[in-house]
């Protein structure tokens, strides 16, 4: 399960990104607290969601142009420095009672803007980390998993911070957990990469890198499906501070908790996925995450009891995280090298990209007919965008069954699959 930890670079990346994603968790957390009490109002709470994605939305896909020329050790290295200052910041101002919804509102943009480079630039630096090519999926389950240790301990501490001391020392918290991925990064001993000199026609190598994507029917189905599934399931991270002080008659712990339980279900996916040996079966995983993600939102659409709504996130969160790691490793793996920081750009425009869209919709909609009917609507156009892709997937393995064969970066998995071609007749 923890293989790809034997790589000295990417066991430094793990220990500092481990640290520095637990601050920014208890930092997001207390940034939607920070909005809900500053307006009390869920169409704010959309907009501060919609500010700090929609850069994601705009600049990523051409960023992935840039981050293909680029040397992404020093790409992520000068992002975790931005981000700190924005941390830094942002806590300046609410310990000093200077914050403002509309400052806040600029800062989220500029953390989103921050994201938009480094996210893709983070997915597509992990393969220099990991010296054999065999334990990239493992790399990638174990990053997720990461991510979502961080998310189940962050909002917990997030919630208990914000009860005792305000929002502010959560901001600060999360600036001074930047320093451990920033040594990590410094410290590492990366193999000698050429990286080609950065071309002044970005927008040509934009155009490639979507003629690319859009040429390839895997591809362009997987990123499609994560953009449906973020578009209508995202917005219920920025409705939750709702139902915690309304519908389950919270306070700051309950958001924390609730905010816990969804990370703590995410965590578990990423552990099942790591635990798993091949990528073989994963276009069943993804299908069958998004109908689990699309169940737990109607369900905790309905819940008015604080541990059904718990164990609904739980759901929720396993189910988004195995699907979207999955469509994740599916990518990595069959993706050109060359191709790798673009087609990541786009798996971060789609995941994370659409997210802004459907915070502010969300938002707007829960302003007329309340969270819960926000919620229940979002989970059911995720589960109908679950039967569009079963009714798609043995298509899809049609076309991906030869790319591994092809690519060869997998051969153990290539020739498993080439085996289970000739027992196995894809239906449809």
């Amino acid at each position: 399960m923890f293989r790809a930890l034997r790589h000295r670079n990417y066991r430094l990346f793990f220990i500092g990104q481990g640290l520095s994603l637990t601050g920014t968790w208890i930092q997001q957390t207390g940034e939607v607290w920070l909005a809900y009490r500053l307006t009390h109002s869920a169409l704010a709470l959309g907009v501060v969601g919609f500010a700090s994605q929609i850069p994601t939305f705009l600049l990523a896909a051409f960023a992935g142009a840039w981050i293909d020329q680029a040397n992404k050790h020093r790409l992520v290295l000068i992002a975790q420095i931005l981000a700190m200052g924005q941390a830094f910041a942002l806590a300046a101002l609410v310990l000093t009672h200077r914050i403002t919804y509309h400052l806040l509102i600029l800062l989220a943009l500029f953390s989103g803007a921050i994201d938009a480079l480094e996210i893709p630039s983070r997915q597509s630096f992990v393969i220099e980390m990991v010296d054999d090519p065999a334990d990239l999926p493992n790399s990638i389950a174990l990053n997720s998993s990461l991510v979502n240790a961080a998310r189940l301990i962050g909002p917990a501490v997030a919630g208990l911070l914000i009860a005792a001391v305000g929002e502010g020392w959560c901001f600060f918290i999360n600036g001074v957990s930047y320093l451990a991925i920033i040594i990590s990064l410094l410290s590492m001993r990366l193999r000698r990469v050429e990286h080609p000199q950065i071309r002044t026609d970005l927008w040509k190598a934009f155009r490639e890198g979507l003629a690319y994507v859009s040429g390839s029917v895997p591809i362009i189905t997987l990123l499609t499906s994560l953009a449906i599934v973020s578009l209508f399931g995202s917005s219920y991270t920025v409705l939750i501070p709702i139902f915690a002080a309304q519908v389950l008659h919270g306070g700051p712990h309950t958001l924390g908790f609730l905010m816990a339980a969804s990370g703590l279900g995410a965590l578990m996916g990423a552990l099942y996925l790591a635990s798993r040996r091949t990528v073989l079966g994963l276009g069943r995983v993804i299908g069958a995450g998004m109908t689990l993600f699309g169940t737990g939102l109607v369900m905790f659409s309905f819940s008015r009891w604080f541990w059904m709504s718990w164990a609904m996130m739980l759901a929720a969160g396993f189910g988004m995280m195995i699907g979207t790691a999955s469509i994740n490793t599916v990518l990595q793996t069959i993706v050109e090298p060359d191709k790798r920081g673009r087609v990541m750009s786009f798996f971060t425009t789609a995941f994370i990209g659409m997210a802004p869209l459907g915070n502010f919709g969300g938002g707007a909609v829960a302003s007329l007919i309340g969270a819960p009917g926000s919620v229940r609507m979002a989970g059911a156009l995720c589960l109908a965008a679950a039967l569009w892709y079963f009714r798609y997937l043995p298509t899809l393995r049609q076309y991906i069954r030869p790319l591994y064969q092809e690519l060869g970066i997998l051969p153990e998995v290539a020739k498993g699959l080439q085996a289970a071609a000739t027992t196995v007749k894809p239906r449809g």
